[in-house]
């Protein structure tokens, strides 16, 4: 990332790869840096963050997708409950969009009280920084990241999380699904008593998207290679239209020992899914 001098945030593929591997960016082909700036679509998010990278939060959530051209239907919103002490849990089928659009909802909900969990690499932007809070998923936690964690949980914040981490994949015969649930949102909900929202969220990425995955899985390739093509993904959602369906709410108290951390995850990840009726 790099600012120009009026201090629009601008993403540069050559300035990321030479901080981030000087000891190898002479190497790397420049006909390879411009075909990355192309499948990340380099030029397509600059243009939105010339445009609206000014904006923070919901805000630039909402100018997202209203530029796309972007129609979210919203069900289910009777089922949240009062209060903001609640852990949002939702399938994540689309890698980025899902992602934006529950901003753009539960951030208008909970201003300024509302926190999503994330991988670490996306504290890369800005626009989310007051929201995003960094899981270290290739290390060790920070002391400080765990400590931002904790307080989030414990205090007045409404909290958001895809469970799967990874974007959903075809699991087979075109069923696309998360694959395995991480406990830890269980774990979170019984030790800072907070009920758990399910949310369904409705849609797809292209098919040649869950191809790339499945190849790269057969030939045992252990890099998400995928995933550097979910910037396109997010041009290719442009006037298309998403279902987010808010589920009833599932007590704390719900999590007892009847069965461990895995399986209760596993349950509610199940609920989820039965609300794609």
């Amino acid at each position: 990332m790099a600012h120009t001098e009026d201090k629009i945030l601008q993403l540069d593929v050559n300035e990321v790869l030479r901080s981030k591997m000087p000891r190898y960016y002479r190497y790397i082909p420049k006909f390879l840096i411009s075909k990355l700036r192309k499948i990340i679509c380099q030029d397509g998010l600059n243009d939105l963050l010339s445009r609206f990278g000014n904006l923070k939060g919901a805000d630039f959530s909402d100018a997202l997708i209203n530029d796309l051209d972007i129609k979210l239907n919203i069900e289910g919103i009777e089922n949240i409950p009062q209060g903001n002490k609640l852990i949002f849990v939702s399938n994540h089928p689309l890698g980025a969009l899902d992602g934006i659009a529950l901003i753009s909802f539960l951030g208008k909900r909970y201003p300024d009280k509302f926190k999503f969990l994330v991988n670490d690499i996306l504290l890369a932007i800005p626009t989310y920084a007051d929201i995003f809070l960094p899981i270290n998923k290739h290390g060790k936690q920070s002391r400080e990241a765990a400590l931002e964690i904790e307080s989030a949980f414990s205090g007045d914040f409404a909290i958001a999380t895809f469970p799967a981490g990874l974007c959903s994949r075809d699991i087979g015969k075109g069923e696309i699904k998360d694959l395995k649930w991480n406990k830890n949102f269980i774990a979170k909900s019984k030790e800072f008593q907070r009920d758990v929202v399910p949310i369904y969220f409705k849609g797809q990425n292209s098919s040649f998207f869950y191809r790339l995955a499945k190849i790269r899985k057969q030939i045992g390739l252990k890099i998400n290679i995928e995933m550097i093509y979910l910037p396109s993904e997010i041009f290719k959602g442009r006037e298309k239209e998403y279902t987010i369906r808010i589920g009833n709410p599932i007590s704390w108290k719900n999590f007892d020992n009847s069965h461990t951390l895995d399986k209760w995850a596993s349950i509610v990840k199940d609920s989820v899914y039965r609300l794609d009726y």
